[in-house]
């Protein structure tokens, strides 16, 4: 009785992980229902491909924490949405108008489709914990380092970007990129990236300090 006991807690959070994984399964089968842009969505999609990789790895060597993979998967989540529509024309202001009554391009004035600076914040919010839970027992500057690897990710991301700027054909090269005409989009990107990883950490570490108080 005592082991069937012990064992359960352990299956429970392996069903976790794996129900986790199904919902976002789920999710990026959705995105492909359709495709509006298939060619531009799936060549999205091979860095979401290489992330679930690494992700899965990761975890069959290691088990990583369940929040840090799910803030992971919420990330390649909104990539996989992002992508069908090739970040340009996610449709967001019909969503909102069709849930509010009210486009949030108007009510704020924006004059391009935002969406992929929500994802570039996401970037920083989950992966920011997600860097600083691998490494505060390793180092005592985890948070500075998280928020340090959070920029120079963003920042080899900008030069790919660039790279695929100067081989592709421009119009192939906007359909991937999505900078809507703003010369300072990489710029923006790595910027609220930042920003996103610092409010992440920042939450991360408040909750590691919380947590180690009540265990106290």
């Amino acid at each position: 009785m005592t082991a069937r006991g012990g064992t359960a807690p352990i299956v429970m959070a392996q069903n976790r992980y794996g129900w986790t994984l199904a919902v976002f399964f789920v999710i990026v089968a959705a995105t492909w229902w359709r495709p509006i842009y298939p060619a531009e969505q799936a060549m999205h999609h091979s860095l979401t491909l290489i992330g679930l990789v690494a992700l899965l790895l990761i975890q069959r060597a290691k088990p990583i924490p369940y929040a840090s993979f799910l803030l992971i998967l919420i990330f390649l989540a909104l990539h996989s949405v992002a992508a069908r529509w090739i970040y340009s024309f996610v449709p967001y202001d019909d969503w909102t108008s069709a849930l509010f009554g009210v486009r949030i391009s108007e009510t704020f004035g924006w004059q391009r489709n935002n969406f992929d600076r929500l994802v570039h914040l996401s970037y920083g919010l989950c992966f920011g914990p997600v860097l600083y839970t691998a490494l505060r027992a390793r180092t005592r500057w985890a948070a500075l380092l998280a928020v340090e690897i959070v920029i120079s990710t963003s920042a080899l991301y900008e030069l790919f970007e660039w790279g695929i700027a100067m081989t592709l054909a421009p119009a192939d090269a906007e359909a991937y990129n999505g900078q809507q005409g703003d010369m300072w989009d990489a710029h923006k990107d790595m910027a609220i990236a930042t920003l996103g990883s610092i409010i992440g950490v920042t939450f991360a570490v408040v909750m590691a300090r919380r947590r180690r108080k009540l265990s106290v």
